[in-house]
């Protein structure tokens, strides 16, 4: 399985007690998320639990072997166990024994429930690693969230001193009386609004951190820094390499959450074939052996002695073969079996459900990446011809053939041109990554 969460997982290959990274990437980030989500921790309690259910399943077709003593003293008329006779006396008696036994024949069920327990606890260890493949989608889709959030910080400071240097411009040109004095004040303003948007997009960088920072169970007062991928670096697979149907045909032998739905299946089999053994007999070997002693015994004489020949002269042995036949018992065996039945019925729709759901998010995600690639093309095209503009209003402002609002009108217009490109490219990239995912292949830029 190619699935990075997954392999780490199972294999346990990072502590938990690792030491965070200076700067975060997206694989390390998905590596500490799966270590320390508590989502995580909590289905991997839940599959240890599952362990341990098949384990005792397992052990229930073991022979059994217990030991019994006891010991006390009788008043009044009762049963001697040394002579077996009645007694008026009171006496101390003392008592052992072993005995077990082991079922030869059941039908199956022990075999069958054995198996169930042990498919259950497979699909739970695939729901730990569906849990981690959701908790690693979240990761990237907020470690994407904040590269995006920082490279429109960047546009937006960019902004700032491009206004900057119209306003140092613009202010000479006053001077000399090249220009009226409004520019200048039109130019201030614009210089303003350039430094409050600064201020919201570094607001929005911090939040999509903390958005991280919480995910990832990290101390929200400690730094977090993450190291700022340029998004024409990240490499991605072409449509060609995606097409749906394909991706759904490698997804639906690997995703964990498919297996999990095929386990408890296989499951829930195996439980209606163990609960179809209650109409049948059962076939049980038993064995014990048993010694007692009583004071009232005549080889009491000496303690020691006397102890030591009564048990050994009471002692017992028997084997025997014990077989159970149902003949009614309330209609327990058959309403076990139906329920089973209907059981089993309810985990094939929920594989069917799985499967076409799966099918479903694919070909969607398949949609929502062509939509995606669509969307990146006409923001390219818009930002191509917004940065014209925007250089044929600086030169004819220069010129003074263009007021400052239209040349402000224009260079707003350039700055959402690029917002709306980076925007446009980071959800291309996520599209994309999530149809790679789907894939198979490991979540990094």
């Amino acid at each position: 399985m190619k699935y990075l969460f997954s392999l780490l997982l199972l294999s346990g290959a990072l502590s938990l007690q690792a030491q965070e990274p200076a700067y975060w990437d997206l694989k390390s980030c998905v590596e500490y998320a799966i270590q320390h989500n508590i989502s995580i921790q909590q289905a991997d309690v839940s599959a240890r639990l599952a362990k341990l259910q098949a384990e005792l399943a397992n052990a229930n077709r073991l022979p059994t072997l217990n030991g019994s003593t006891g010991m006390g003293m009788r008043f009044g008329r009762s049963i001697d166990p040394t002579t077996n006779g009645f007694s008026n006396t009171q006496f101390f008696y003392n008592n052992f024994g072993l005995n077990g036994g082991v079922q030869l024949y059941n039908a199956g069920k022990l075999k069958n429930n054995a198996t169930a327990t042990s498919l259950s606890w497979y699909a739970s260890e695939a729901d730990k690693l569906t849990i981690a493949n959701d908790i690693s989608l979240n990761v990237a889709t907020y470690y994407l969230q904040i590269l995006s959030a920082i490279e429109q910080s960047e546009i937006a400071k960019i902004q700032i001193q491009q206004t900057k240097e119209q306003l140092i411009a613009t202010g000479k040109r006053v001077e000399v009386g090249l220009l009226p004095e409004l520019n200048l004040l039109e130019l201030e303003t614009q210089l303003a609004n350039d430094s409050s948007n600064y201020i919201n997009a570094i607001s929005s960088v911090q939040q999509s951190k903390l958005n991280m920072i919480a995910l990832l169970n990290l101390d929200a007062s400690k730094p977090f820094e993450i190291l700022a991928q340029p998004v024409d670096q990240i490499k991605l697979q072409t449509f060609t390499d995606l097409q749906p149907d394909y991706v759904f045909n490698v997804a639906s032998q690997n995703m964990p959450n498919v297996k999990a739905a095929s386990l408890r299946v296989k499951a829930a089999e195996k439980n209606a074939i163990a609960a179809k053994a209650g109409f049948y007999p059962t076939l049980s070997f038993g064995y014990n052996l048993t010694s007692n002693f009583s004071n009232q015994s005549k080889d009491w004489g000496n303690v020691w002695n006397g102890w030591n020949t009564q048990v050994s002269n009471n002692f017992g042995q028997n084997v025997g073969l014990q077989m159970s036949i149902p003949i009614f018992n309330g209609n327990q065996s058959k309403l076990n079996y139906r329920q089973s039945k209907l059981n089993l019925s309810n985990v094939i729709l929920q594989e069917d459900n799985t499967q076409l759901k799966l099918k479903q998010d694919i070909y969607s995600a398949y949609t929502n990446a062509i939509v995606a690639y669509n969307k990146l093309n006409a923001a390219q095209k818009a930002l191509n011809s917004s940065e014209k503009t925007y250089q044929f209003a600086t030169k004819r402002y220069e010129l003074g053939l263009l007021g400052t609002i239209e040349l402000l009108s224009n260079q707003n217009n350039y700055l959402k041109a690029k917002v709306n490109f980076k925007t446009a490219q980071y959800e291309y990239v996520f599209r994309i990554k999530l149809l790679e995912f789907y894939k198979g292949e490991a979540l990094t830029l």
